[in-house]
């Protein structure tokens, strides 16, 4: 489409016109509060926290699914917003557990980020009080709806990009939340414990059990690494406290998985501090292990090599590779294998 000419606070932009309103503020930063946006996801427009004046519209429009058109003058911030933002994060918080000290997202809930940012340390709406069981019957995700806000964020990357649907709104009304077909365990529903409701979960309402306890935000080191279960090469952040990994995530809309994995890349990290991890090459004598060096354990293995190809030929060896190792190793495996001993007996498996 073509660029259209807008106004946003004052500051004259120029924009590509299939941009919203909220794409073209965020693009040129600008910021505009939202609980249920998340680049990952359709624009949904559920928490209204986005909304901004556009001149000559008769109401206020939700940024996030309002298209840009040229000519339009957009403000993002006046006392009338104002106004309205703190009322919704009150209204919020009105069914809110107050337990910022000790909950898991303390410090990375956006709830509590827009709270302090409009400055509402209370909400002037008492009423009736949520009081859900909290469910953790599987080893990987412990969901509590008392602090979910039913922006539908869970519901909607679940459907949308890892195209399975376990969550649905169930209920109606006070008693609605995101849950599983017939209340089931997790385990019982198609769920693959991806971890993706996890990743966009905007407060505590989902979080990863593996990582319970492990450190606040604010605790850990983050470092970026590349996953090595598979060859998608997705991006990882290693979440280190203590010299110890505590939890991975993935960093959103970079790298080929833009921020989304596989179980194992999200949960399976409990290899690296695991007791029965191996840190050094092994060589069996006398029917037990030894450590050696690397050096030593590789001249074994080429002597070995060696004698099988002389003895039994070159075909009675086989070379399994794996997608858990780059592409260009990869080649040197298959080129070890036909120039070196002289086999064309490859194999490769992505998961193996």
């Amino acid at each position: 489409m073509e660029p259209v000419n807008i106004s946003i606070n004052g500051k004259d932009l120029q924009i590509p016109g299939e941009f919203t309103i909220f794409e073209a503020a965020r693009d040129n930063g600008i910021y505009i509060p939202n609980l249920c946006y998340e680049q990952r996801l359709e624009p949904y427009g559920a928490c209204r926290l986005c909304l901004v004046q556009v001149e000559g519209a008769r109401g206020l429009l939700p940024s996030c699914t309002t298209q840009v058109t040229d000519g339009m003058v957009i403000e993002t911030e006046t006392e009338d917003l104002v106004r309205i933002r703190r009322t919704l994060i009150g209204l919020l918080l009105s069914d809110h557990p107050q337990d910022c000290m000790t909950c898991e997202s303390g410090g990375q809930c956006q709830l509590q980020d827009l709270a302090y940012d409009y400055g509402v340390r209370q909400t002037p709406f008492v009423g009736a009080a949520h009081d859900f069981d909290v469910r953790s019957e599987n080893p990987l995700i412990e969901r509590d709806y008392n602090k979910c806000i039913l922006c539908g964020r869970c519901i909607r990357i679940c459907r949308e990009v890892q195209g399975v649907g376990v969550y649905d709104f169930v209920n109606r009304g006070f008693k609605a939340v995101p849950g599983t077909p017939y209340d089931l365990p997790m385990q019982e529903t198609p769920c693959e414990f991806c971890g993706q409701c996890v990743s966009t979960c905007p407060t505590g309402a989902i979080t990863s059990i593996p990582s319970k306890g492990g450190g606040r935000v604010w605790q850990v080191d983050k470092i970026r690494t590349t996953c090595s279960y598979c060859g998608c090469g997705c991006q990882l952040d290693l979440h280190v406290r203590n010299g110890h990994v505590v939890e991975v995530s993935s960093p959103v809309m970079e790298g080929p998985g833009q921020g989304n994995l596989c179980v194992k890349g999200r949960f399976g990290y409990g290899f690296i501090d695991h007791p029965d991890r191996l840190t050094q090459p092994l060589i069996r004598r006398n029917g037990e292990f030894e450590e050696v060096s690397w050096d030593e354990a590789l001249d074994y293995v080429a002597g070995r090599l060696s004698d099988i190809k002389a003895s039994c030929g070159a075909d009675s060896i086989g070379f399994l590779t794996s997608a858990r190792i780059t592409n260009e190793e990869n080649y040197l495996v298959q080129k070890f294998a036909r120039a070196v001993i002289g086999t064309n007996n490859v194999d490769h498996c992505a998961r193996l």
